[in-house]
């Protein structure tokens, strides 16, 4: 029938690109599919005249695009982060991790094809078919910059859109005797995050709607399965446990794995009612369609279909006033992409969920229509096919009321081209292990938590520190931010780091997603980091290094229990993520009445923030902190690190990325040591380090460091996107100072500072030396750098203390044969 040639992955909406390659790369390896091509991302850009350059990597929706992978998050904000957002869908609620094998692709830096590249070769090779079952950007860049090639797109299958939909979501029973507040009941769009500002939007199509309207006016012919149809589809109990008897597929198996915990974390009891088979029946109508369809004259085995007059509302009316919401036209005198001045792209463009201009006083509904794929008449109209209602069950004994349910569990469970294993099945001799220090009879030294945002400079120091001897130093705790230099999802390779280093006994903490005062939703200060390379991309893949690191038993899980605030127990509530202000509680009641904590800080400082604000006695069971971060000018007026946000010459990354939180903890009681970007200079010479690393004993954690910082040099070196590669290797200097500061040549003064925290962008972040102020902070100002670079390497290369298995190379040849205490002799 077809054949799959390429897939491209959409990340600026529910997933994050690190992520997100990797777990497909782990699904075509369980199917026997290393041969489809994977396309993901590209650092090419948009000029403000419109030229689009090379390889667009669609992280940001057209309207915003710049030259780089820097921007605002405008229609993503309606996407969650954390419980049931990004969050779960990176880690696909932790099942990715518990079941998919592992193979040998991965994100390798300027090896992986991005997603121009995959159009581009896929297309231009013959006649082909595109599903496109997220935002549209990537190929509205690709019709944009290769119109030529249009001619072989046979047809456009795409989930989407709501047309004259009617969303079932949230709708008060008839027969009700309390009050009830209906919710979404009604509304044509499904932007649960923000009806009251856009009730006609559907999630794809408003996560880029000027791409959609590209697609759409493409002249390309299209089938839409819009909320119209997919409403008609939810997941009801027939269906549930008609799946939950039909799992003799691994890749079944990790379906309904998915689909179960979905359910069981479902923010109320009316999933089997409020959750669609949105993307899944898009491909059977597709899939149907290339069978039967080919002249479009017949019908479609799932989807009742028919032609209708649309377009895709990109701004809101009245058109060509501008307020400063559509920089397609604001501050230019010829409009963005040669448009039409008072056109139907001139108007207000919604800036996010919350946008005064959309709101309606009195109403719960909002006015904004951006994303709506209305039905209209005239010029702008275009004839597309749509699905209005899922197919009956042909058979009606069945339990199945769908025909397309019938379809998917056939499908799922044929023995033809099916999946070869699970991680279980990959390896005959599988096993989790969890590593755990014996500590009797070792006096203990400093109890100490460490607060990282996952850069690469926070996953050196972290090896730096579980190699210290627990006399000196007693790692009790991390925290890991979702609001610095990772996403939330890369607490899995922190939880590698201490498999690696036998250290499964540290508890991980997460915490929140977003800066002080900036809401659950949004990307304040975050968006500040690139997303494509030397950014969120090789951060949350370790610069294509985390698939080496040995697979620990611990992972990310949308686990979780009703003791916990969970609206019910899913199936195993004990292997739940605990929260950083959990592991701040745990970590306190084991102190001993003589004992405080000493807090290295390797992020922004949000999570100490929060615990200071939601905890009155941290301060007196602290000891010490140790903030990495902040930047004093000197007299040579020297620039902080924020390279993305010119404007702001002094602030540096860490106290930017959440300058109320630096405020709360900078200015506070606390015995405070800054360690700023004046001295991390000083230790971020890479040369110099990689000759000391080469000299130094071989470990398999300082081969991995090396590894890890020769890669970072090479790339330095050579691209222009990662010249900023310096600030993460100074960031090991905290981790050194904790653990040797007795013992190296070092200068500390007392200065009295302020911090900067008055939400303007040019300036948040800044430290101030206030001599007015009564707030003392001691500052490392000096230290002996050629003995800094001889301690970290013979440091890492202590054979004391080192990793208990080096690789996933090393686990994989351990699970490949039987363990020495079960074989017969």
């Amino acid at each position: 029938l077809a054949r799959s040639r390429a897939v491209t992955i959409n990340v600026n909406a529910w997933s994050d690109a690190g992520h997100a390659v990797n777990h497909l790369y782990d699904i075509l390896y369980m199917m026997g599919r290393d041969d489809i091509l994977v396309g993901i991302g590209g650092d090419g850009g948009i000029s403000d005249a419109g030229t689009i350059y090379p390889n667009v990597g669609g992280y940001l929706p057209l309207i915003d695009q710049g030259i780089t992978t820097v921007g605002d998050c405008r229609y993503r904000k309606a996407v969650p982060l954390e419980g049931g957002g990004r969050l779960d869908i990176d880690t696909n609620w932790g099942i990715r991790r518990s079941f998919l094998p592992q193979g040998n692709r991965r994100y390798i830096p300027f090896q992986q094809p991005t997603t121009q590249q995959v159009m581009i070769d896929t297309i231009s090779a013959g006649p082909t078919t595109v599903i496109l079952t997220g935002s549209h950007t990537n190929f509205a860049i690709f019709l944009m910059t290769y119109p030529h090639l249009k001619g072989n797109v046979k047809h456009i299958y795409t989930m989407g859109g709501g047309v004259r939909s009617k969303n079932p979501t949230g709708c008060c029973p008839k027969d009700v005797t309390t009050a009830c507040t209906p919710q979404q009941c009604g509304d044509i769009g499904n932007l649960f995050s923000s009806y009251s500002t856009n009730p006609y939007a559907e999630f794809n199509i408003f996560g880029d709607p000027f791409a959609a309207y590209q697609v759409f006016h493409s002249g390309i012919p299209i089938t839409l399965v819009p909320l119209d149809a997919t409403n008609t589809i939810p997941v009801n109990e027939e269906f549930f446990y008609a799946f939950q008897q039909h799992q003799s597929t691994f890749e079944a198996e990790y379906c309904f794995k998915s689909l179960k915990m979905a359910r069981d974390t479902w923010s109320d009891d009316q999933f089997h009612a409020s959750y669609f088979m949105w993307d899944s029946f898009t491909s059977g109508v597709a899939i149907s369609g290339m069978r039967n369809d080919k002249d479009c004259l017949h019908g479609n085995d799932f989807a009742e279909l028919e032609y209708m007059n649309i377009t895709v509302i990109t701004s809101n009316e009245p058109y060509g006033i501008y307020d400063g919401s559509n920089p397609l036209f604001d501050g230019h005198a010829v409009p963005k992409f040669g448009l039409k001045k008072g056109g139907v792209h001139s108007g207000h463009v919604q800036t996010g969920i919350v946008d005064s201009f959309c709101i309606i006083e009195g109403s719960r509904k909002g006015r904004c229509e951006d994303g709506y794929t209305k039905e209209i008449s005239g010029l702008e109209a275009v004839r597309v096919r749509v699905a209005t209602k899922a197919k009956s069950n042909v058979d009606k004994n069945s339990r199945l009321d769908r025909e397309f349910f019938k379809s998917f569990l056939e499908v799922l469970t044929l023995r033809d081209n099916t999946g070869r294993f699970d991680i279980t099945a990959q390896f005959p001799f599988y096993r989790e292990v969890l590593y755990k220090p014996n500590f009797v009879n070792k006096s203990r030294g400093k109890v100490t938590i460490f607060d990282m945002d996952m850069s690469a400079g926070d996953f050196v120091s972290l090896i730096y520190l579980l190699k210290a001897p627990v006399e000196e130093i007693d790692l009790k705790g991390i925290f890991v931010s979702g609001n610095g230099w990772a996403n939330a999802a890369t607490i899995d390779i922190v939880y590698d780091i201490l498999h690696m280093m036998g250290r499964d006994d540290i508890p991980v903490g997460r915490g929140t997603s977003t800066a002080l005062g900036t809401g659950i939703l949004g990307c304040k200060y975050v968006s500040a980091i690139p997303q494509g390379s030397g950014g969120l991309l090789d951060s949350d893949t370790l610069y294509g290094l985390a698939r080496s690191l040995p697979r620990s038993p611990r992972r990310y899980t949308a686990e979780n229990s009703v003791e916990h605030g969970a609206p019910r127990n899913t199936g195993n509530p004990e292997l739940r993520q605990p929260l950083a202000f959990e592991v701040w509680q745990s970590v306190k009641k084991q102190l001993d009445p003589s004992e405080k904590i000493t807090i290295l800080t390797n992020g922004p400082l949000t999570n100490l923030a929060n615990i200071v604000l939601s905890d009155r006695n941290a301060s007196s069971v602290i000891k010490s902190v140790y903030v990495v971060g902040g930047h004093i000018r000197d007299e040579n007026d020297s620039n902080g690190n924020v390279f993305t946000v010119p404007s702001n010459r002094y602030a540096e990354f860490n106290l930017f990325l959440d300058p109320l939180a630096a405020k709360v903890v900078l200015e506070s009681t606390m015995d405070i040591t800054l360690i700023p970007l004046s001295s991390q200079r000083k230790a971020s010479s890479f040369q110099t380090l990689l000759e000391s690393l080469e000299y130094a004993e071989n470990t398999p954690e300082s081969s991995f460091v090396l590894h890890l910082l020769s890669l970072l040099h090479d790339l330095q070196q050579k691209h222009r996107l990662y010249h900023h590669m310096g600030i993460f290797l100074g960031e090991l200097l905290g981790a050194v100072y904790l653990v040797e500061g007795s013992n190296m040549e070092h200068s500390l003064l007392l200065k009295p500072i302020s911090i900067i925290a008055d939400n303007t962008t040019s300036t948040d972040g800044q430290v101030v030396v206030n001599e007015q102020s009564a707030n003392l902070v001691k500052v490392l100002e000096d230290f002996d750098s050629d003995e800094y670079y001889s301690r970290v390497a013979n440091h890492l290369g202590n054979m004391e203390r080192s990793a208990v298995i080096g690789s996933f190379t090393e686990q994989r040849a351990s699970w490949s044969r039987q363990p020495d205490n079960l074989r017969v002799h």
